[in-house]
């Protein structure tokens, strides 16, 4: 599947939202350079004197597709609001969307395709994909934003993870069980998670935290297809786990769910961000074991009480009829980054592939606008933000998500050194 968007002004309402364009001159005096120079700012592949485009490697088939279609969704209200004042540098945002399935096999084809087309691409959706894709990406200086924030593949300035990764979500989350009571040192915490970067890096955060306050992890690595966890869960019981932190796929927490509670284990559960889709809710028994999830999030939920989410709502609503998910806050606010980004990249006088790469080494402040916590790329190898929001699953909810703990980061969060960081 292909698809190039020019996303057309469409009228925004009347909210003071901080969306500028930045000027085609920029402020450095550098000369037009590439084919897509204009006035002062350097410009070669994917910007011409009317356009840059992004490329986008989505899931809108695969196993994270619910969640794929919501991020696409939030990056082209994003460029649809930029279009509509003026653009970046004097260009409009074009996303040229191609669909891998959640397969290795159409996605390296496909970033072949969009290579020469685009300057950086705003969305890959899953681990295996930028484990197949990272080599490639770094010779072509292409700043990729992964579906996927496992913090082992910081080692490259082109990977730009916008929130937290897999093992800060885990030591906030876990740390958040242990201030609400929920476990004690010396407990036992289970740990399910896919025997992959995804899963792994969720892992290296609980073995953190259980170092720390003197816990023991019970580990249970499953496939990535996998969806039966009944003989994960009477593990689990049997060696006397007080709660389960999960990395999974959302099937595979649905089961967990259930058999939670079929199996009268009743702890509580705390799961990275990829784990819930509202899709759950469609088991009542899934609904009624989902009582005891809590999900780890960088983002507000989709109907958070807050101008700039109440406006990316309403756009939602004129762009589909689907049930919305968290996905379109998370990829707004990864736009939003892009957009800090190609903005001190024109300020540099800069669109080009490496102009893009030294303009991020600078971007230290993100305004999410109360979508989501503070973000920081200055640091090298390091998670761009520490901060989370603890959202209990919610069948009323918009996207059946809702509050359980404002925006927040642990001492231990801060304190955990990532494995790239420097």
């Amino acid at each position: 599947m292909q698809k190039k968007i020019t996303v057309a002004a469409a009228g925004i309402t009347a909210l003071a939202l901080t969306i500028t364009g930045c000027s085609t001159k920029a402020s450095d005096d550098n000369g037009g350079g590439g084919n897509g120079g204009s006035g002062d700012v350097k410009a070669d592949i994917g910007v011409t004197d009317d356009t840059i485009t992004l490329g986008s490697l989505a899931d809108h088939s695969g196993v994270f597709k619910v969640l794929s279609l919501a991020f696409t969704a939030g990056q082209n209200i994003w460029a649809d609001d930029v279009n509509d004042e003026g653009g970046i540098c004097g260009r409009q945002i074009e996303i040229l969307e191609k669909d891998t399935g959640y397969e290795v096999d159409n996605a390296v084809p496909l970033y072949e395709e969009i290579k020469p087309d685009a300057v950086g691409i705003i969305q890959m959706v899953g681990s295996p994909i930028l484990a197949a894709l990272k080599t490639r990406v770094i010779q072509d200086k292409m700043i990729v934003s992964p579906g996927s924030w496992a913090s082992v593949n910081l080692d490259a300035p082109e990977v730009m993870m916008v929130g937290q990764t897999y093992d800060v979500e885990m030591i906030n989350g876990l740390t958040w069980l242990m201030d609400e009571g929920k476990i004690a040192e010396g407990d036992k915490i289970g740990h399910i998670y896919t025997d992959s970067e995804y899963g792994q890096n969720g892992l290296m955060g609980s073995k953190y935290f259980a170092k720390e306050h003197g816990l023991d992890i019970v580990e249970a690595p499953i496939g990535g297809t996998d969806t039966d966890m009944t003989a994960t869960v009477t593990k689990m019981k049997s060696q006397g786990v007080t709660a389960i932190a999960i990395t999974t796929p959302p099937a595979a927490v649905s089961s967990t769910a259930v058999q939670n509670v079929a199996q009268n284990l009743n702890v509580p559960i705390i799961g990275s961000n990829p784990t819930f889709s509202p899709t759950m809710f469609d088991d009542e028994t899934v609904t009624e074991g989902l009582k005891h999830y809590h999900l780890i999030s960088s983002v507000a939920p989709f109907g958070a009480d807050n101008p700039l989410a109440e406006h990316v709502a309403e756009k939602y609503a004129e762009m589909t009829d689907e049930d919305p998910n968290i996905g379109v806050m998370q990829q707004y606010v990864t736009s939003l980054a892009w957009q800090a980004v190609l903005e001190q990249a024109c300020e540099d006088g800069d669109l080009t592939r490496d102009g893009l790469l030294a303009a991020k080494d600078k971007v230290d402040q993100v305004d999410s606008q109360g979508l989501g916590g503070a973000l920081d790329f200055t640091v090298p190898g390091a998670p761009s933000s520490r901060e989370t929001y603890i959202l209990a699953a919610d069948p009323e909810a918009p996207d059946g998500l809702s509050v359980a703990a404002d925006l927040f980061s642990s001492e231990d969060a801060q304190a955990y050194v990532a494995p790239h960081q420097k």
